[in-house]
């Protein structure tokens, strides 16, 4: 009986102390993970206006949601910047106590390092497009949006009734010619499952943002290759308004449209993959607080990166949207009952496996040569039909982001 209550009084002084001690971990742990602790300023290069694009849109709304979930991380930008201002305007936000200064496309941001040595204690970064210049304090960084293309790409194949599929694109550049690979892919795999040929047209504005002419690129795809699936690879809202005149499927880019921007409506938007930089920024960010000299130089983020947002909500670097809604839920309402079952659940499917990091399309799949492409110093676009990767092969990050310069095979790309 005399252990018995001995044990008793043990436990009257070890149960609280315990508790005590699990109450002081937690809240140091707490403290330790909650996130930044002493002020950072993410200044951010646009190479675009903000306002009605889809890719500046998605960069700006990133850092705002950086500055909702740390209230200590303030947000500064410049807009339409060109090259010779990018320079100029980085010394006066680092003057004006930037940390962490981003072009966000590469041709303004490559200027970044040839100041990044001045600046020791400053994290500068650029947009990849093919170059992969880096230093010790000059990070490169890209999403991989070819995965939710990849899903994108199979409710299109499933939604066209003509087999036919337009994109309105930019110019023939290593981070198009990657994404829209993933576009096809999902395509095929859709054609395929579905027993069906599905054709996908390609043509070229000249640049990211010309509306005018992305209008009337868009208007000859529908009238003289009769697609009734429309995307772009291009900034402006215009093809997204002739998919709207036309009343044909409209897939989205870089963001939720109609979620975010209210851009016309699910009648229209079938689906569309949303960009969240922020998942990269926060990496930067936290390194930096971390004190880090030595930061990562390459950031090639995808579906199983994610973050937490100031509302709990948690993030993929990349996923499908549509109307604030993800995954096969996005997929318009209207649209969802025009695609056969076997393709909803491979959309779950894959959206699952890649999230989780347990498939990818470019693993998966073959790539061989169209014929067209960007020829590069030193690699010149392979001969229509070489086999550049074999399937079930993942490609390293490095060849991904500056190497992939071929259309896929079977593609039309228009004059």
């Amino acid at each position: 009986m005399r252990e018995f209550w001995r044990g008793r009084r043990f436990a009257r002084v070890a149960v609280p102390l315990v508790v005590f001690t699990l109450l002081v971990t937690s809240a140091l742990w707490a403290r330790a993970t909650a996130g930044p602790q002493r002020p950072v300023t993410l200044a951010i290069l646009h190479f675009s206006v903000i306002k009605g694009t889809t890719w500046s849109g998605a960069h700006d709304r990133a850092a705002k949601r950086l500055t909702e979930k740390y209230p200590n991380v303030k947000y500064v930008y410049r807009e339409e910047v060109g090259p010779d201002a990018t320079v100029p305007y980085a010394r006066e936000l680092i003057d004006q106590g930037a940390n962490i200064v981003v072009g966000n496309a590469e041709f303004i941001g490559l200027p970044l390092a040839t100041i990044a040595d001045q600046y020791p204690n400053t994290y500068f970064a650029s947009v990849v497009a093919s170059d992969l210049t880096r230093k010790r304090n000059f990070i490169r960084f890209f999403p991989r949006q070819y995965q939710a293309l990849y899903l994108e790409g199979l409710v299109a194949g499933a939604l066209t009734r003509t087999g036919n599929i337009g994109i309105v694109s930019v110019f023939p550049n290593i981070q198009v010619l990657r994404r829209t690979a993933g576009f096809y892919l999902g395509v095929q795999d859709a054609a395929k499952a579905l027993n069906k040929r599905v054709n996908v047209y390609v043509k070229y504005v000249g640049d990211w943002y010309k509306p005018t002419e992305e209008r009337e690129v868009a208007r000859t795809l529908v009238s003289q290759y009769k697609v009734d699936v429309l995307t772009q690879q291009t900034d402006s809202g215009s093809p997204l308004d002739v998919a709207q005149e036309r009343r044909i499927w409209f897939v989205g880019k870089d963001m939720d449209v109609v979620g975010f921007y209210g851009w016309s409506s699910t009648d229209t938007v079938a689906i569309s993959f949303d960009t969240r930089w922020e998942v990269l920024y926060d990496r930067m960010i936290r390194q930096y607080l971390a004190g880090s000299q030595t930061p990562t130089t390459l950031l090639y983020l995808g579906m199983k990166d994610t973050m937490t947002l100031a509302d709990g909500t948690v993030v993929s670097a990349v996923d499908i949207m549509n109307n604030k809604k993800v995954g096969v839920e996005a997929i318009s309402p209207k649209a969802r009952p025009l695609i056969p079952a076997a393709i909803l659940r491979l959309v779950t499917q894959r959206r699952q496996q890649m999230m989780r990091g347990q498939w990818d399309p470019f693993f998966e799949h073959a790539f061989r040569s169209n014929g067209t492409g960007l020829a590069l110093r030193g690699t010149p676009i392979p001969a229509k039909g070489t086999l550049v990767k074999p399937a079930r092969q993942m490609p390293t990050d490095e060849w991904l982001l500056s190497k992939f310069n071929f259309d896929l095979e079977g593609m039309t790309i228009l004059k």
